[in-house]
């Protein structure tokens, strides 16, 4: 989880770094040193959010997955009586 987040906040620093290439201005001027905590700031909880959506697919596949096992076991269980009738 903290690898996935710390990634992000580089990832937001990355892209202030890219706009100001674009913007050809010098990427470490003293009055605007603020705004690089803000987009490490604004990728980090991008990150944590996406966390938490992988974490609940992972859990909702888990539970499909678990379910179709138990059905398929199921459906095997009920077909092998028949199979040994005929």
């Amino acid at each position: 989880m903290v690898s996935r987040i710390a990634f992000w906040s580089l990832f937001g620093v990355g892209v202030r770094f890219w706009q100001m290439g674009i913007e050809m201005r010098p990427f470490f001027q003293r009055s605007n040193l603020w705004v690089y905590p803000i987009y490490a700031a604004g990728g980090a909880s991008f990150g944590y959010w996406l966390q938490g959506v992988d974490d609940k697919q992972t859990a909702l596949l888990t539970e499909r997955k678990n379910r179709l096992l138990e059905k398929r076991a199921k459906r095997a269980q009920e077909a092998q009586p028949a199979d040994a009738e005929a």
